[in-house]
């Protein structure tokens, strides 16, 4: 059983935007296309996640602070025997781990070694636990899941799954019975209330509202080559489809996720799609999809 589904994170949504709006620099690029590959392996996670059986409780995506120390777990499964603590990787290609050297071996670029940042995680973890007064078994594992990627110098006691590893591991927790009880349900229900929702780590880059570009853009490629046609936008890149209004909305929300601190108001839209349409057309989107406060010029929505 879900308890806790997984979602884009607010700084993966962000990067996505500016990355279509501004000019990233090249750090920037790397940063936001390993956001994607992570989230698009998470996902692929999930899906085989949901071949487990019996009585299990599955969290993902927990951010938990202990001792003004931030750690975050991709998965966490709650099952009769104790927890499983799951950090999915999607890295692709050959990569080599050589003491706490983690690396691409045709680049020869360095990450963060995966086994250390899991051990820790791990060590943080069971600190939780014991200021919560909680005994449970903790066992913790790398979860390498892009089929097209190899690690060599790996040793036989590390922590990690392989690609070819990854349906076994799934097979095997099926084939141990579980039965969860209140003292699970009680585990699930204070982990959930622990998690921290602002991500202290994110490294969005500086934006100004003045340095974007303003208009609307395909919401399947990105393309700004979009065409407004019977009441349509059309990408002249891809041919997809969306219609005035759901695009309105999904502009509307990106200028909340990017300016919390404006308000939403029909000038302030209409300049942020710059679109051939009449503010009179913003008008009557955001007055049937949201609450106008204030019957002036200054009113705005909410």
């Amino acid at each position: 059983m879900i308890l806790k589904e997984r979602a884009e994170s607010e700084e993966l949504l962000k990067m996505r935007s500016l990355n279509t709006r501004m000019e990233l620099t090249q750090e920037e690029k790397f940063h936001f296309f390993n956001l994607e590959k992570g989230y698009e392996g998470e996902t692929k996670f999930d899906q085989k996640a949901e071949s487990l059986q019996e009585e299990r409780y599955i969290i993902n995506d927990l951010m938990l602070k202990i001792n003004n120390s931030y750690f975050q777990i991709d998965s966490t499964f709650i099952s009769q025997e104790g927890i499983r603590l799951l950090d999915v990787k999607n890295f692709e290609g050959d990569f080599c781990i050589e003491k706490d050297r983690f690396y691409a071996i045709k680049t020869g670029r360095e990450y963060k070694n995966p086994i250390e940042q899991l051990n820790k995680c791990t060590s943080q973890f069971r600190q939780l636990l014991r200021d919560l007064k909680l005994n449970y078994l903790v066992e913790a594992f790398v979860i390498f899941i892009n089929p097209e990627f190899t690690l060599y110098n790996t040793q036989i006691d590390y922590p990690i799954i392989l690609p070819n590893q990854v349906d076994r591991f799934f097979r095997n927790i099926n084939n141990t019975p579980s039965k969860l009880n209140e003292g699970h349900e009680k585990l699930a229900k204070q982990l959930i209330s622990l998690h921290q929702t602002k991500n202290p780590y994110s490294k969005v880059p500086n934006y100004q509202y003045e340095h974007l570009k303003k208009k609307v853009y395909c919401k399947y490629c990105s393309s700004f080559q979009v065409t407004l046609r019977n009441h349509t936008f059309i990408c002249d890149k891809c041919e997809g489809h969306e219609t005035i209004e759901d695009a309105i909305l999904r502009n509307v929300k990106e200028f909340q996720l990017l300016f919390p601190e404006r308000k939403i108001t029909t000038s302030n839209i209409f300049e942020w799609c710059n679109v051939d349409l009449t503010k009179r057309t913003f008008c009557r989107v955001l007055n049937k999809n949201f609450k106008a406060v204030g019957k002036t010029s200054d009113s705005y929505y909410i």
